[in-house]
């Protein structure tokens, strides 16, 4: 358990990478790793796209930038942005479908449905960044894709009911990188006892 915690408490969001690509060995194990995240019903929600050409990279991070700059964000986030997905050997994009979501009549339990699924996604992220960690990669989620999912889906023709959720970049950190440390709010501050 100690080995856990210790996971836990010493990964961090890196956003810099060495360019040594990602083996396809360690992809298997994180995705793995994420496809045994709890989820709702059991229903396994997520739908993992993993995106390690240079070429599928360019294009989808020119489209979203081009769609984040159509949007009104400023060119200086949209350039650093676009650098930190540049620099990244590999990622792997969170999808949800709600294609095995139990389907309701009303508006009220739909979106607790797809609440549920949005949260055994993120919960299958969350699995990944860790094994990453445990694996020596460094790693970070990063949210662009919900500003513009139709984007992602249609730039690398993914089905229809794929809805892109976050993307985490993978490769290897720099040594500068890697003794990286980041404080927590004191428990007490985060808790409330009843």
């Amino acid at each position: 358990m100690n080995d856990l915690f210790g996971i836990i408490q010493s990964r961090r969001s890196l956003r810099r990478y060495r360019p040594a690509p990602v083996p396809q060995a360690s992809l298997r194990r994180l995705l793995t790793a994420a496809a045994w995240a709890p989820s709702a019903h059991n229903r396994q929600p997520w739908r993992f796209v993993v995106v390690q050409s240079d070429h599928a990279k360019r294009r989808l991070a020119g489209a979203m930038a081009a769609r984040w700059l159509e949007d009104g964000a400023s060119r200086g986030r949209v350039v650093q942005s676009r650098q930190r997905l540049d620099d990244a050997p590999a990622w792997v994009i969170f999808c949800m479908t709600l294609a095995d979501m139990d389907d309701y009549p009303d508006a009220r339990r739909r979106q607790a449905e797809r609440d549920m699924a949005v949260q055994s996604v993120a919960m299958a992220g969350q699995n990944l960044l860790l094994a990453a960690h445990a694996e020596g990669l460094a790693a970070c989620w990063v949210c662009a894709p919900l500003f513009c999912p139709e984007v992602v889906r249609d730039v690398l023709a993914l089905p229809a009911d794929y809805e892109a959720l976050g993307l985490v970049t993978l490769g290897y950190p720099r040594a500068e990188d890697r003794a990286r440390t980041k404080e927590r709010y004191p428990l007490e501050t985060r808790v409330t006892w009843r």
